[in-house]
């Protein structure tokens, strides 16, 4: 440990509680994707109360604080923390007027973020980082409230569902080289990540006729009949699926008819599809319409299938040595282990942090301090050190460890890194996935 590192973990430490309060402050008060206005200024606020200049409106709610501008043609890095939640009414810490919940630990990856910026933007430190920092809060990292969605689509607010999608396609990660990224874990620390499945959002309207459910049935035409069958006729082109892939689809119906007494003559289907790569995404995508037309065309119902781009698949990454480094020294003097993410691990989950990976260098490490599951009701911090302080460090020495030395270490991982998109190919695809059939 260099005295800089000394002196970055010395300033989280003095700012332990401050940090620690600012996480707390955002988990019992979540807010939903594209809805995150409190948290997005709150976290502006934050940053400007560091003295840093910032901006914000990035895909509705993203904010970015600039630590160094002066110096970003030399290297651009960016620390990530996601502004949304999930919606899960039944959580101690819901939301009571959003109905979310932090049950995948964004809130600490802003603590963390917010953390780094307090540190990172001593004058003694600053100088010694031969780059920008860009201290960036991004939206709509769940892909929830599909119709929502669909909404702000029409009013010309956003083109694509997920959050850093939506920042590649409006330019706000044109100024960056490379992101250093975080997620609750299950591991005290791990850096580096495996794989995970990309998908396509869908939301399948079927449209009958009502009539009198008892006395008059055969006036009607039963959407929900419609519905049954295309489920059905879903359910029966699985074995196709091969394992290899990792395919899910996992549809609900978010509207089942209106009257119990009254012939449904709408209902409404949402479902993701999900793979391990681009092909499968299609070609899953292609037997999930068919069914779902099949249903409609069984009964005589119409049918309308709105498909939107989701993520693309995650791509494995071997653990950055700098970011390993810099766990090992956040987490000096403690019992929390470090390892080594296995980059053959899958996970049937999917993230856009994948779409950034595709286009650009993308560094990523966990933290534990949680119980029970991720998305589930149960979840909660039992260890505020290790996901919210030395989350933190970890952001921080990070930065520092890459940015140092004329920044040589993040040029070497610029410099090795291997586009799979361009930016402009990137949009290409996924507006390929973009349309309405009818």
């Amino acid at each position: 440990m260099d005295a800089t590192e000394a002196k970055i973990v010395e300033q989280i430490d003095k700012h332990r509680e401050e940090i620690i309060a600012f996480a707390r402050d955002i988990y019992t008060h979540a807010e939903l994707g594209y809805k995150e206005f409190c948290t997005s200024k709150k976290t502006a606020d934050f940053l400007k109360k560091l003295g840093l200049k910032v901006e914000d409106g990035f895909a509705i709610t993203g904010v970015k604080g600039y630590l160094n501008p002066e110096k970003k043609k030399n290297s651009s890095l960016a620390l990530i923390g996601e502004l949304d939640a999930l919606r899960i009414p039944e959580h101690k810490y819901v939301n009571q007027e959003t109905q979310a919940a932090h049950c995948c630990g964004h809130h600490a990856q802003l603590a963390g973020v917010i953390g780094a910026a307090i540190a990172l933007s001593n004058p003694e430190i600053a100088e010694k980082l031969d780059g920008q920092v860009v201290f960036f809060a991004v939206p709509a990292e769940e892909y929830g409230e599909i119709e929502y969605k669909n909404q702000l689509k029409e009013q010309g607010k956003i083109v694509y569902g997920g959050g850093k999608c939506e920042l590649i396609r409006e330019g706000a990660f044109d100024d960056i080289d490379l992101s250093v990224v975080h997620h609750i874990g299950e591991e005290d620390v791990s850096v580096g990540s495996g794989t995970g499945n990309g998908f396509v959002s869908k939301i399948i309207r079927y449209k009958g006729k009502a009539a009198h459910a008892a006395g008059a049935p055969h006036l009607g035409v039963n959407a929900l009949n419609a519905a049954n069958l295309g489920l059905s006729a879903l359910a029966f082109q699985r074995e196709t699926f091969q394992d290899k892939d990792s395919v899910r689809v996992h549809p609900i119906i978010t509207k089942g008819g209106n009257l119990v007494n009254v012939v449904p003559d709408e209902v409404v289907i949402e479902t993701l599809v999900r793979a391990a790569n681009v092909d499968a995404i299609v070609d899953a995508d292609e037997k999930t319409s068919r069914a779902f037309k099949a249903g409609a065309y069984a009964i005589g119902a119409e049918y309308e299938i709105t498909t939107l781009p989701g993520y693309l698949p995650n791509l494995a990454e071997p653990a950055n040595q700098e970011v390993l480094e810099a766990a090992k020294i956040a987490t000096e003097g403690t019992d929390y282990k470090v390892v080594e993410a296995d980059p053959n691990f899958h996970s049937g989950g999917s993230t856009d942090v994948g779409d950034l990976k595709h286009i650009q260098p993308v560094l990523t490490f966990n933290t534990g301090g949680k119980i029970n599951g991720l998305h589930s009701v149960d979840f909660d911090i039992i260890d505020e050190e290790l996901a919210y302080v030395t989350t933190a460090k970890i952001f921080a020495l990070s930065a520092y460890r890459l940015l140092k030395d004329s920044a040589v270490a993040a040029k070497k991982v610029v410099a090795d890194y291997q586009p799979v998109y361009t930016k402009e190919e990137y949009v290409k695809f996924m507006d390929s996935m973009n349309r309405v059939e009818k």
